[in-house]
């Protein structure tokens, strides 16, 4: 979600899960049928799992939520455990698994991308070019849903649906098709039945968003230019998306309490038959085996026809090992900043000035100095400003200074303006450092960093009588250093495959404007009454639809690359220095970053249109790197749904794969060997020399050092062997570096992190 606390997402958990326990002893499961076992006697698979649910189950058939066919081999239903276990017991049957709770990963950013100015020249063509190239391309979003009348899906100017397109508007009671989709907005479809029957309740059923989110991701991939957009006053100018002539489709697959598997595998398989060319899923879960993970299971089938598949990395740093959405043909995205801050001030009485950030609108303060408080309740937890925490004779009048963490940030400047105080300092703790996002809020209210938390804490601790006033200063751009990694943006090493190191990028996450639902406000609280056509969110939910709109650019560009070649483009052309030429660094602490934060570091449309050569890899490459996790066949085919899986080939390592970056694992061998298969996208009669940086503690060598490509396509392969020096002290426990190939025209750079495990 747009950054939200891990504990809320656990009590909704918990909520399900009870009611599950407690109201019906069935369950969702997702059932994996043997594909190809199909008896002649059925015209279609549907058929088949239709009558195969019905020969072990006494359950009617509304039971039977889905089918699949494209995205997954099997179907959803509603099961109790004896029931499920019948179906485990079946020859047909190659596994069930019960249904997962995912949840929502939660405007300068084209100009800070540089696609205000122009990408230039592309293969000889112009930008102009490249805009009409776009409108063949289908960026289709898993999300809330759409508020349709916003006017970043405006389609004037824009020629008819592409012919090919086999998608759909669905109709529901708030959502007309012939009035709500035009050329722009070309399909929108919801997808409830799972979660419909984990929570007991129908939410209302249509395509329409009632949350916000969904607007704002699709509006962010792909939005209409819009003029003198803002929230509130703040980061006015004009709103776009990243591809502007792209068309949308969006599936709403999430509602108030999350999204469920079962749903989400039903609209991948759904958008893969109408017709897509990227998928933006600004979602997940945790990590799981790939077998076992809904959406990377959905992701396979995509990429298998073509179709890029870009997510959210998860909002869970700074904690290392915090990633989601990590399988190799999953396009992995961390967040940014930009170069634009809402800086707001809080100044104490004893006439010290400290800054911080706010998108607060309203009247203010005024300038006179009220007395401050901090932990004043009838309870131990006034400190966080939960709801009934705060005695309101203690608080009535004054500004509050609440501690981050537990509940949302916004709320607890609604609990404050409900227990009479008239503003809020919103103090980080160590857990979220020195980062800050801007929010809406309903009062007066200013968020700091921990140093500054600090300060504030104990001015009001040691003050006899301690005094502040808050003062708000619009938007600034051209902000030094940027991009910073956002502290929230989940980190590697990657768990499920450590020799696959990600994130894969990172794109703009933090603050960021983009189209908003009109039925709820700003905030997201049910008291925000106010209303805006757009909002200031962030989250991996932000950075990742950028990254689907890039994708959407470059398949526009090169309709024949394959989600590979598009996904090593946007990798190998990433910048890792800032706008004042320093390292990248990390906003959690501002040491600097390291490519378990930023991968191969902030993408950059420009370079990625013409990246020289890729790094590509085809279904069968994935599939051998399958075969070299442990895993069964049967495990492979829940993945490949391919009934001729053998695993005859496997790599000596899953780090053998031809992805565009490396990750290095030194246990008992202190050598690791790893190829590269380069393929020339750009002139013929390429020559490339290899630049590689590594630390003290490994020598790395390259073999060739030199590639010559005769021709456009020309692959050629390279060896890299990392040694673990002998009689090194390794103190630490993992270490970071760079392999490229540059001439003049290009820098093909891919990162590589060393890790080193106690034995």
């Amino acid at each position: 979600m747009a950054f939200r606390p891990v504990i809320w997402f656990c009590a909704i958990a918990f909520l399900l899960h009870s009611y599950l326990l407690v109201v019906s002893a069935k369950k969702t499961y997702i059932v994996h049928m043997k594909h190809h076992q199909k008896p002649a006697s059925y015209a279609t698979h549907t058929e088949w799992y239709s009558d195969h649910f019905q020969s072990l189950t006494s359950a009617s058939p509304d039971s039977l939520l889905y089918t699949y066919d494209a995205a997954y081999h099997g179907f959803a239903a509603a099961l109790t455990p004896e029931e499920a276990e019948s179906m485990r017991q079946s020859e047909s049957v190659l596994g069930v698994y019960e249904d997962t709770l995912y949840s929502l990963h939660t405007t300068r950013t084209p100009e800070f991308l540089g696609l205000d100015a122009g990408l230039g020249p592309w293969a000889g063509h112009s930008l102009q070019e490249l805009n009409q190239a776009s409108q063949d391309v289908i960026i289709g979003v898993l999300d809330t849903g759409v508020w349709p009348e916003s006017k970043s899906f405006s389609d004037f100017n824009m020629p008819n649906v592409p012919a090919r397109w086999r998608g759909e508007c669905e109709a529901a009671h708030d959502f007309d098709p012939k009035i709500h989709c035009n050329k722009k907005l070309i399909g929108a479809r919801f997808f409830s039945k799972g979660y419909d029957m984990a929570s007991g309740t129908k939410e209302s059923q249509s395509p329409r968003d009632k949350d916000g989110h969904g607007t704002h991701t699709a509006s962010t991939a792909a939005g209409s230019i819009v003029q003198n957009a803002s929230l509130l006053g703040y980061a006015k100018g004009n709103a776009r998306g990243m591809a502007t002539h792209a068309r949308l489709a969006t599936y709403r697959v999430c509602w108030k309490s999350g999204c469920l598997g079962s749903d989400i595998l039903a609209a991948m398989e759904r958008a893969i038959l109408d017709g897509v060319d990227v998928l933006s899923m600004s979602l997940g879960g945790g990590s799981a085996p790939y077998y076992r993970d809904t959406i990377a299971v959905g992701a396979f089938a995509a990429m298998e026809r073509g179709i890029l598949v870009s997510c959210s990395a998860g909002n869970s740093g700074p904690a290392k090992e915090s990633l989601a959405n990590v399988a190799p043909w999953i396009m992995t995205v961390g967040a940014g900043t930009l170069d634009r801050d809402f800086p707001a001030f809080a100044t104490s009485g004893n006439g010290k000035k400290y800054n911080g950030m706010s998108l607060y609108s309203g009247k203010g303060m005024g300038r006179r100095l009220v007395e401050l408080v901090y932990n004043r309740g009838g309870n131990s937890s006034s400190n966080l400003c939960l709801a009934g925490s705060l005695d309101p004779a203690a608080v009535r009048g004054k500004v509050v200074v609440c501690d981050r963490g537990i509940s949302p940030r916004v709320e607890k400047g609604a609990v404050v303006r409900d227990a009479g105080g008239v503003g809020m300092i919103l103090a980080n703790t160590a857990e979220s450092g020195e980062e800050l996002v801007a929010d809406s809020h309903l009062l007066p209210a200013v968020a700091v960093g921990k140093k500054v938390g600090d300060l504030i804490r104990q001015y009001v601790k040691t003050a006899k009588k301690p005094t502040a006033v808050l003062s708000f200063g619009g938007t600034v751009v051209n902000v030094k250093p940027s991009p910073v990694v956002a502290a929230f943006s989940s980190r590697g090493p990657n768990m499920v495959t450590p020799q696959i190191l990600k994130p894969d990028v990172i794109g703009p996450g933090v603050n960021i404007l983009a189209a908003w639902s009109q039925v709820v406000g700003p905030t997201g609280l049910d008291k925000d009454t106010r209303k805006t056509q757009f909002n200031i969110m962030s989250g991996t939910s932000m950075s990742c639809p950028h990254i689907s709109g890039l994708a959407a650019l470059l398949k526009a560009a090169h309709p024949n690359w394959s989600p590979s070649a598009i996904k090593s483009a946007l990798m190998t052309t990433a910048y890792t220095l800032d706008n004042t030429n320093s390292p990248l660094r990390d906003a959690a602490d501002y040491s600097l970053s390291t490519p378990w934060a930023h991968g191969a570091g902030h993408v950059d449309p420009h370079k990625a249109l013409s990246p020289g050569l890729v790094y590509d890899a085809t279904p069968e490459d994935y599939i051998v790197f399958l075969c070299s996790l442990g895993y069964t066949i049967e495990m492979v085919q829940i993945i490949a749904k391919r009934p001729n899986i053998t695993c005859a080939r496997k790599f000596h390592n899953p780090g053998q794969l031809n992805y565009p970056s490396f990750s290095v694992l030194f246990g008992k061998s202190k050598v690791v060997r790893y190829s590269r298969e380069l393929t020339n996208v750009g002139a013929a009669g390429s020559v490339y020399q290899v630049s590689v940086e590594a630390p003290p503690t490994v020598a790395v060598t390259v073999k060739p050092s030199k590639l010559v490509f005769k021709n456009v396509g020309d692959k050629q392969w390279y060896t890299v062997t990392f040694v673990s020096k002998k009689g090194v002290n390794q103190v630490a426990r993992n270490a970071f570096g760079s392999i490229a190939w540059k001439n003049a025209q290009h820098q093909v750079k891919s990162p590589v992190s060393f890790s080193w495990t106690r034995l």
